[in-house]
């Protein structure tokens, strides 16, 4: 199988990830925090090196750094953590349904007041709709760096500023841009969510949530965490406030390699590799008739994409493709926002390439997809 379907979690994974899973497994078996005995403490030092190396990837402080189950867990834990006593929360029209559905359900049950700025191709207007909706008691704007369906940059580092000028937290849904984009807190971002298993190549069952400690995030997870076990309430400090209970130490380990990888094989590199297999792609199948793409020639994109080809629907394009031997994710996306903003009511095929696929495999998807339209047209 060719796998296209990078966005939702990359695959291959680089060797050196690989081998930080086995090493984990073989040499850090103990409970990080949990005990002085040499097991333990290897594995608590295997932890906190990871810990710095994502630290100082995002330009933040270790103790800010905080390993979660996956970036919906961050973000989670980030939205009803700032929102926790109430208030009026933003949210962009093209979020993914980790931010959207607990924004929604927190609305739902009157525990605060929400509204969705639309999102357009032209930055100005974007950050201008999130502006209008700003008021007194606004207290946080959530917004992704990049679309999951189709992979439109949102103007985050405007939209930073915008929270700085009414001291509103800015929390950030880095699931598609890290790892591709080089995103750091000092951009104005107060808290970064993002996944451990996409760009940064970690295994499954990863996220970080990293902030700048300008706004308390009140827990919504209350347990051991190695540290003033004799309280009966939660420990204040980070990053023992936010992570209960034993820490995946094997997937943590292989964010800290996925990182290092990043750094030695350079993220521009990493980002022009997969732009490029982008445009062939476009570019190959530009003269087909009846293929549409979902971008805006005014906006700016990450390598995602998101297409459909009439007379199929996205779910039987995949399923074609997939008996062909190429993975690419069809229908919603778990983004309801985005495709209602998109006006695609049957949803998309999504073309996601990572810096391990090549141009003949593209070659090979695109030769495929024109053997659709003319089954279409036989």
């Amino acid at each position: 199988m060719t796998n296209f379907d990078n966005a939702a979690t990359t695959y291959p994974k680089p060797l050196s990830v690989r081998r930080a899973a086995i090493e984990a497994i073989r040499n850090y078996g103990g409970n990080a925090g949990r005990g002085g005995h040499e097991l333990a403490m290897r594995t608590s030092e295997a932890l906190y090196s990871a810990r710095e190396t994502a630290a100082a990837f995002f330009g933040a402080q270790p103790e800010n750094t905080i390993f979660t189950l996956n970036c919906t867990h961050a973000l989670n834990m980030a939205i009803q953590g700032i929102m926790k006593d109430g208030g009026h929360l933003i949210i962009s029209s093209m979020e993914h349904n980790s931010a959207a559905r607990p924004a929604f359900t927190l609305a739902a049950e009157k525990r605060i007041s929400l509204s969705v700025a639309e999102v357009f191709a032209d930055t100005e207007q974007t950050v201008e709709s999130f502006r209008r909706l700003i008021r007194s008691d606004t207290k946080a704007i959530v917004c992704t760096l990049a679309s999951n369906v189709t992979g439109q940059l949102l103007p985050y580092r405007e939209i930073a500023a915008l929270c700085r000028e009414y001291s509103i937290c800015f929390i950030a849904d880095g699931a598609q841009a890290c790892g591709i984009y080089d995103i750091k807190l000092d951009s104005g971002i107060n808290i970064l969510c993002t996944a451990g298993h996409k760009g940064l190549y970690g295994i499954t069952g990863t996220g970080l949530l990293i902030t700048d400690g300008s706004f308390p995030i009140s827990p919504i997870i209350q347990g051991g965490t190695g540290s003033d076990s004799l309280r009966l309430f939660q420990p204040d400090m980070l990053p023992d406030s936010l992570e209960s209970g034993t820490p995946n130490i094997i997937g943590t380990m292989t964010v800290g390699a996925g990182i290092r990888y990043i750094n030695s094989y350079g993220i521009d590199n990493i980002r022009s590799h997969e732009e490029k297999l982008c445009r062939l792609f476009i570019s190959e199948l530009k003269d087909t008739d009846g293929i549409t793409f979902y971008r805006d020639s005014k906006a700016e994109y990450a390598p995602i994409l998101s297409f459909n080809i009439d007379g199929f629907s996205s779910e039987e394009a995949a399923s074609f493709l997939a008996d062909k031997g190429f993975c690419l994710r069809a229908g919603y996306h778990c983004a309801a926002l985005a495709h209602a903003c998109l006006g695609t009511k049957n949803g998309t095929v999504r073309f996601a390439p990572s810096v391990f696929n090549t141009e003949t495999e593209v070659k090979n998807l695109v030769y495929f997809v024109k053997t659709m339209k003319n089954l279409q047209n036989s």
